[in-house]
């Protein structure tokens, strides 16, 4: 058994899954991602921390309760997260057993990673699963949050836990091919963006704060904070489509795919 607190030699990778994806993608899509994270670890000597979301929207599809997001009180929010996440973390798990991988589930609040102590406590329980070779599986404990406590969306949640871990690359799977120069939807001449140095404020600006789906909370502009958020720790930022052939493994391997967003 490998001591979690000696140095590590492996290299760490955050990986961010959003709602939109794990809804629409549903068990294949999860098995081809935990078929990459085996061979991650397998032949590219990768740790893979990963970060979902999807409690809600899949307490909403099992349940059709509430259709409207924007409608949610903070109580059935919560309420539906709780329906929701062991339903995600089946998933996960059915996807991780077939792959021949053990997964842990790990819910955060906000003061889980503020707090010098439970951060401590967090730090330490992550880096015992991964000596012992298990994949955690993260979400925010949206069951208990308030809007006071909460990161805000899963993005900042995925760069605090890569910041925390000391992660060598932040990788983002969205429902888009990365960051385009403009809109893809309003303007067809739209050009992939395949490489940025750094994230700067006419970027943001740009991209607005819109949110990227009904399902999520997050769009392109948390992404792209995130990223810029990873990048003050000397974090690399990846933005990919997740259901891209095996696009995580084309990201070990350096390959032009999605947005790469380098360390300045």
């Amino acid at each position: 058994m490998k001591d979690p607190m000696k140095s590590r030699k492996s290299k760490r990778w955050v990986i961010k899954a959003g709602s939109s994806m794990v809804c629409s993608g549903g068990p294949l899509l999860l098995r081809a991602w935990m078929q990459q994270v085996a061979a991650l670890k397998r032949d590219h000597g990768i740790e893979v921390i990963w970060v979902t979301s999807g409690a809600i929207a899949s307490a909403v599809d099992r349940t059709q309760f509430i259709r409207h997001l924007e409608k949610k009180t903070l109580s059935q929010k919560q309420a539906l997260s709780a329906i929701g996440q062991p339903l995600v973390m089946d998933l996960y798990n059915l996807a991780l057993q077939t792959n021949g991988l053990i997964g842990a589930q790990v819910l955060l609040t906000y003061d889980d990673v503020a707090n010098k102590h439970r951060r401590a406590n967090f730090i330490n329980t992550m880096e015992q699963l991964l000596a012992w070779d298990v994949t955690p599986v993260l979400n925010e404990n949206d069951a208990v949050a308030t809007e006071e406590i909460k990161f805000g969306d899963n993005d900042t949640l995925s760069a605090k836990v890569a910041c925390a871990m000391k992660a060598d690359r932040l990788i983002i799977l969205t429902d888009v091919e990365g960051l385009y120069d403009a809109d893809p939807r309003q303007h067809k001449d739209a050009k992939l963006l395949n490489q940025l140095k750094g994230i700067f404020k006419k970027t943001l600006d740009s991209t607005g704060r819109h949110a990227g789906s009904p399902r999520g909370t997050g769009g392109m502009y948390s992404k792209l904070t995130a990223a810029k958020m990873a990048a003050r720790q000397g974090i690399e930022t990846w933005l990919v489509k997740g259901d891209g052939p095996q696009v995580l493994l084309k990201v070990a391997e350096n390959q032009t795919v999605g947005t790469r967003i380098q360390v300045k």
